[in-house]
């Protein structure tokens, strides 16, 4: 059964852009700019002062350079990042039309696909705080269903939703969890039942090429490997990016969702899918990435790539032999990641995409030890955040705890605080 949702928004008028990055966002996709918030884009991101500094920008919609104020001219750079990151995910769908929001009912999965071993529970999920509610599994609401993000195989988004099943038809907030590498949204299940319990919409997606969207247990290799093969698809972040922002324009939709208050973090990858996710679309209102935020440039130009390479290494060895190296070197890293997302390394990376979160709510939690996130890597978004947020005057909403001895693990404590970050931020 398919449910075709009515978004009842007057249709966007489109900038004039080079005909292969020419964005079609739909325009429910609304950002929202606040004073003194700046970027700092690179030289090697083109910066275009014609954007509106108006409360309500719509990504799609340029403004006459004579309608924006001078002294205002430097605090809109997240507003151009933004539409610049959707002009490169878009140049990879040129002959891909829409395609309408539509919603199939589904199955519960009942034996999830992982890519690689079966992982153990998690004891980090299952400490996440829960309310003790008598008979709970007959009060837990289940809805398992795929979104159509765009045309093709993968275009079709699987979701998983845990609430309680109330009366009051009160709208709720959300918090979109997002699962590690080779992993499936029913591995989330411990955290969606502990927030349902405390009053949230829960919501888990399978990743691209993960879970109901894998077909082997080489579905997401095969995938990165073609992507850098073919330069036709971008499986690592930027094409979860696009399926959040339509996720967004779902959940905005909802009866029982409070539009203004829904949050979003994840895991190792699913770290970065939040971390680009609320990037790019600023109806995330409360971000919280665990342990993906990293300085992808200050990776390669400071030898430090090994750990991130090492998670993905057949796809790097794959462009190893075809650029004739005998080892895997910061050459090799640099072209694989401009080839597969564009910009990753560069002008979409952390010091930027980061403080382009302000002046919403943003927790970022790593560990200390990390190799795949090395601490060093972390300092300049850091410092560029801490700008950012004083800049807006809300030097409250940003925080970075790095764990100590931790490596490339989500403990009890950043469930905890991430936790306490949401409830704070998205319950007021």
């Amino acid at each position: 059964m398919f449910l075709l949702l009515n978004l009842k928004f007057p249709p966007p008028r489109l900038p004039v852009l080079p005909s292969h990055a020419r964005p079609t966002l739909p325009h429910t996709c609304i950002l929202h700019v606040s004073p003194r918030v700046r970027t700092y884009p690179p030289k090697s991101l083109p910066y275009n002062k014609n954007y509106s500094h108006s409360h309500h920008v719509s990504i799609n919609t340029a403004i006459s350079s004579s309608a924006i104020p001078t002294k205002m001219e430097e605090s809109i750079d997240a507003v151009h990042l933004r539409s610049h990151f959707l002009q490169v995910i878009q140049s990879r769908r040129p002959s891909q039309p829409q395609v309408p929001v539509l919603v199939e009912v589904a199955k519960p999965v009942a034996n999830p696909l992982y890519q690689d071993n079966p992982p153990p529970l998690s004891e980090a999920m299952e400490s996440c705080p829960k309310q003790n509610i008598d008979g709970f599994k007959d009060l837990l609401k289940e809805e398992n269903l795929y979104l159509i993000t765009e045309a093709g195989e993968q275009g079709r988004l699987p979701v998983l939703i845990l609430s309680m099943k109330e009366n009051n038809h009160q709208r709720k907030p959300a918090v979109v969890f997002l699962h590690s590498t080779n992993k499936a949204k029913e591995w989330l299940r411990p955290l969606l039942e502990a927030y349902a319990s405390r009053g949230y919409v829960a919501i888990a997606i399978d990743s691209r090429y993960h879970g109901e969207r894998a077909s082997s247990k080489t579905t997401y290799r095969d995938a990165l490997i073609s992507s850098w093969k073919k330069g036709d698809t971008m499986p690592f972040i930027f094409d979860t990016a696009w399926d959040l922002i339509k996720l967004a324009d779902y959940l905005t939709q909802r009866e029982d969702i409070d539009p203004a208050r829904i949050g979003i973090t994840g895991e190792s990858l699913g770290g970065m899918h939040a971390w680009f996710g609320a990037a790019a679309d600023t109806r995330y209102a409360v971000v919280v990435p665990i342990i993906g935020v990293q300085g992808f440039h200050w990776a390669i130009e400071n030898d430090k790539w090994q750990g991130r390479v090492d998670s993905l290494k057949p796809l790097f060895e794959e462009a190893r032999i075809d650029l004739g190296k005998s080892a895997i070197d910061k050459e090799v890293v640099e072209k694989v990641w401009d080839r597969i997302a564009p910009g990753l390394a560069s002008h979409f990376d952390s010091p930027y995409t980061i403080p382009a979160i302000a002046p919403r709510p943003l927790l970022i939690l790593n560990g200390a030890e990390d190799p795949r996130c090395p601490l060093a890597g972390v300092k300049i978004p850091e410092s560029r955040a801490h700008k950012a947020y004083g800049e807006a005057h809300c030097s409250d909403k940003f925080k970075f705890i790095a764990q100590p001895g931790i490596g490339h693990q989500m403990t009890r404590l950043m469930v905890k605080e991430a936790s306490d970050w949401f409830e704070r931020f998205l319950k007021q």
